[in-house]
């Protein structure tokens, strides 16, 4: 490659870098619902080295609140269950308390919390891509029952598995923008929709019987089966589980490749229903301090006085482990590819 498109490249990174930042300065001066979405916090060589000297897997609350939160974020998307009053916005409210920004858990067109999950997961995936594309860090999938369906089906989605192409779809406006590729926001590289994979999704509660009974066949045989569009994957299985069908002994999730998955089993006196009701955890000072230092598969014994309930303090704590893990390699994504596109102006910009 000669030195012109060397050259051409790095303009167009540090152009798609510049105008996220721009977008992200419009967004926080006008967060009302319907302005653009939260994009690039623009960030001085301080703050860049703060954030590429964090340990992802070792997140502490310190880190959270002194670093990571002067720091761009993913969009994170929570998708409730099909019982309507039952929403994921306890559980956003949850992030938002042990220290997530609100923006990037708000929809940008109505400010609300919590999606339904009887939607299209082809007009999901065109969604992905466009906030990816806007905003310059893959978002993440947190679904509840039927909601984890929905995120495991826009997996399929992205994997190609219905469609050869699938349209870009615009928040926003609601609307398909006809176009069925995206300039990537890292290496400003075109790229098709399909493909693109996210950095972290989670399922909670999400059975094949449902399916069964809703007529959802496609997903059937695909439910326990994690595609290649995603990094990492953990799903929560309630043991007897009457709602989604799930009797010791069922199937846990595997990789169908590359993909990182774990299966999560929870003890059969967790509530299906009241798996979202997660904000007090953060809250309650005993609780907080579990979640803060919670590791999965370093067998931590959660509280048993905090003083309420903390029936959901497993799949939360894990939740927010990864959240917060996947929040930190985004921005240093992010950072790489800023200092990459201005290799002689330093961490400064």
């Amino acid at each position: 490659m000669d030195k012109l498109h060397i050259g051409l490249r790095a303009a167009i990174w540090s152009a798609a870098l510049v105008v996220g930042m721009a977008m992200h300065a419009s967004a926080r001066s006008a967060p009302a619902p319907g302005s653009p979405p939260s994009s690039q916090r623009a960030m001085d060589a301080a703050s860049e080295a703060r954030i590429l000297a964090l340990a992802p897997e070792r997140i502490s609350a310190a880190d959270v609140r002194d670093v990571l939160s002067h720091a761009p974020a993913p969009r994170v998307i929570c998708l409730q269950g099909s019982l309507a009053p039952i929403s994921m916005r306890p559980f956003a409210e949850f992030l938002i308390a042990m220290g997530y920004p609100e923006s990037q858990l708000r929809d940008p067109a109505d400010g609300s919390f919590s999606h339904g999950s009887f939607a299209d997961g082809e007009k999901l995936a065109g969604t992905l891509a466009w906030y990816y594309e806007s905003e310059g860090m893959r978002p993440m999938l947190i679904g509840h029952s039927q909601g984890g369906m929905l995120a495991i089906r826009a997996l399929y989605e992205l994997a190609g598995e219905f469609n050869d192409k699938i349209t870009v779809w615009n928040p926003l406006t609601d609307r398909s923008e006809q176009r069925s590729t995206i300039v990537d926001p890292i290496d400003g590289i075109e790229r098709p929709v399909v493909g693109l994979k996210l950095s972290y999704v989670t399922a909670l509660a999400t059975g094949k019987l449902p399916r069964i009974l809703l007529g959802q066949w496609t997903m059937v045989s695909r439910l326990r089966a994690i595609p290649d569009t995603v990094e990492e994957f953990t799903g929560f299985i309630i043991e007897w589980d009457g709602i989604a069908g799930t009797p010791p002994g069922s199937e846990a999730y595997h990789a169908i490749g590359s993909a990182k998955v774990r299966t999560v089993w929870l003890p059969n006196a967790t509530s299906h229903i009241a798996m979202p009701q997660a904000k007090e955890l953060a809250v309650n000072p005993v609780t907080r301090a579990w979640i803060d230092h919670y590791v999965p598969g370093e067998n931590a014994v959660p509280p048993t006085d905090a003083g309420i309930d903390a029936s959901n303090i497993l799949h939360a704590a894990d939740i927010w482990f990864s959240v917060k893990k996947h929040w930190c390699l985004e921005a240093q994504k992010l950072v790489r590819a800023r200092q990459a596109a201005n290799p002689n102006k330093g961490t400064g910009g």
